[in-house]
C-alpha cells in the first residue's frame, strides 16, 4: 500500500465524497479534483497509482484528459466513469485509452473490486520482476517481440506504444498461442474480474491492439476472431517462440 495515491476527477460532490471515502482504505491518499482544469493539471503533474476519471466535467472533459495522460504516460492506469445512458461515452473512453470503465450509477462494492483488481495486476508485475530479476523470457511471434521485463513491444525494429492493459492483454495472448478465449475468460484473467455486460471492454482493447500491431487491422493475422466464441492468438500464421530477453 505504501506510496499509493489515487486521483479522483469528479465534479459531483456527493459522488466524489462517497468514492473517496471507500477508496481511502485502498491507498495512502485520495486527491479529489472537481473540474477538468484541476483534473488535467493534477493528472499530468502528480504521481498516481490510479486515476479515476469522470467523462463529463466542467472545462476539459475526461476524454481530453485521458488523451493527454496517454501521450505522456502510456502505462498510467485509468478507470473511467461514464453515463449509463451513453454507449458512445463508454466506447470513446476505451478507445481514448482508459484501462476500464464503470457506468453511473454504479455499486461502490464493484468500484472497490475494480480498483483492487488494478492494484493486484500492478503488484503481480512488480513481484515477477522481483522474483525473476534476470527476466522472464521474451516472446517472438513473426516480426513481433514482446519483452515482459521492459514491458516493451517491437514490431520489427519499431517500438509500439501500448497502455498497461493493452500490454497485459497482448502478453497473455502470446503466451497461449492457439488457445481460444471467451471475453469473460479474458476479463477474469487479464482484468482480474468477470462481469456480465463489460465484454465491450475486451472488444475495444483488442481493436486498439490490432490497429497498432496488425498490417491490416480489418483482416487480422495475429489476434484472430473465432466467431461465436471469442479470440485467439494465431499459432498457424506466426508461431510464437520464447527467446532470451536482450
Amino acid at each position: 500500500m505504501s506510496g499509493r495515491r489515487i486521483l479522483l476527477v469528479e465534479d459531483e460532490q456527493d459522488i466524489a465524497d462517497l468514492v473517496a471515502l471507500h477508496l481511502d482504505d485502498l491507498c495512502d491518499e485520495v486527491v479529489v479534483a472537481r473540474d477538468g482544469y484541476e483534473g488535467l493539471r493534477q493528472a499530468t503533474e502528480g504521481d498516481w497509482a490510479l486515476i479515476v476519471l469522470d467523462i463529463r466535467l466542467p472545462g476539459p472533459d475526461g476524454l481530453e484528459i485521458c488523451r493527454t495522460v496517454r501521450r505522456e504516460r502510456p502505462y498510467q492506469p485509468i478507470l473511467m466513469l461514464t453515463s449509463k445512458s451513453s454507449e458512445l461515452d463508454r466506447v470513446l473512453g476505451l478507445e481514448t485509452g482508459a484501462d476500464d470503465y464503470l457506468t453511473k450509477p454504479f455499486s461502490v462494492l464493484e468500484l472497490v473490486a475494480r480498483v483492487r483488481a488494478i492494484f493486484r495486476r500492478i503488484e503481480n508485475v512488480r513481484k515477477k520482476n522481483d522474483v525473476e530479476p534476470a527476466g522472464m523470457p521474451a516472446i517472438r511471434a513473426g516480426a513481433l517481440t514482446i519483452d515482459p521485463n521492459r514491458r516493451e513491444v517491437l514490431l520489427g525494429q519499431q517500438a509500439i506504444e501500448l497502455t498497461a492493459r493493452e500490454f497485459d492483454l497482448l502478453d497473455y495472448f502470446a503466451r497461449h498461442p492457439g488457445r481460444v478465449f471467451r471475453r469473460a475468460d479474458l476479463l477474469d484473467s487479464v482484468w482480474g474480474y468477470g462481469h456480465e455486460g463489460y465484454e465491450h471492454t475486451v472488444n475495444s482493447h483488442i481493436n486498439r491492439l490490432r490497429a497498432k500491431i496488425e498490417g491490416n487491422p480489418s483482416k487480422p493475422e495475429m489476434i484472430v476472431t473465432v466467431w461465436g466464441v471469442g479470440y485467439k492468438f494465431s499459432d498457424a500464421v506466426i508461431p510464437a517462440t520464447r527467446v532470451s530477453a536482450p
